[in-house]
């Protein structure tokens, strides 16, 4: 199946699903190359990026998983980096 890279851009607004967003991201971590987040104390969210190379269509339920979390947001970004493996 075609593997693609992507960067997933995640801003938690509540901290109750900071536990249920390290989870899914745990059972995700295969697929994960790398994670960053910074805390925005001013603001009281933080904004983590997660870039990714899976399937397509894993890298779509993830962000959907982690987007339909109470006070979370999840924009995907793919390149156009495709690989067969």
């Amino acid at each position: 199946m075609a593997s693609r890279v992507a960067v997933i851009s995640i801003i938690v607004e509540k901290n109750d699903s900071v536990d249920q967003l390290n989870s899914i991201l745990h059972n995700y971590g295969e697929y994960i190359i790398g994670r960053m987040g910074i805390p925005y104390r001013q603001r009281h969210i933080s904004l983590i990026s997660v870039a990714v190379d899976a399937p397509q269509d894993i890298i779509s339920t993830l962000s959907g998983k982690i987007g339909n979390l109470p006070g979370v947001s999840a924009k995907t970004v793919f390149s156009n980096v495709i690989s067969d493996e």
